[in-house]
């Protein structure tokens, strides 16, 4: 279990820092099944989950979808048969805070639930 699954999201504003080079490095060792990728200009974490059907797939997409709404940090969920990508940015910075990690791994322990 990593210490970002235990921790809580923190309110974040415009003005809020992105996570520098060096914390990225230290926080993605506590997430090493995600990718950091960049979308138009924007450092995002990413994972793509795999299951046996859509039900499968759709559950854990609700699943995610509650904790996002408990956080009130929402991620991009594409849901197709057999998988669902997962995407986390903190869209008020247009980057990676440290809620990004947080909820990856939050993501992470309902993966089996």
């Amino acid at each position: 279990m990593s210490n970002l699954e235990n921790a809580r999201c923190e309110a974040c504003h415009a003005d809020a820092p992105q996570v520098s080079d060096e914390e990225l490095k230290e926080l993605m060792r506590e997430i090493p099944d995600w990718t950091p990728v960049t979308n138009d200009n924007v450092m995002m974490l990413q994972r793509e989950f795999k299951f046996k059907n859509f039900k499968q797939a759709l559950a854990f997409t609700n699943r995610v979808g509650d904790l996002a709404e408990e956080e009130k940090h929402h991620p991009e969920l594409v849901t197709e048969w057999g998988k669902v990508t997962v995407t986390w940015w903190t869209h008020a910075i247009n980057g990676l805070h440290k809620n990004d990690f947080i909820m990856a791994a939050k993501t992470d322990s309902v993966v089996d639930a």
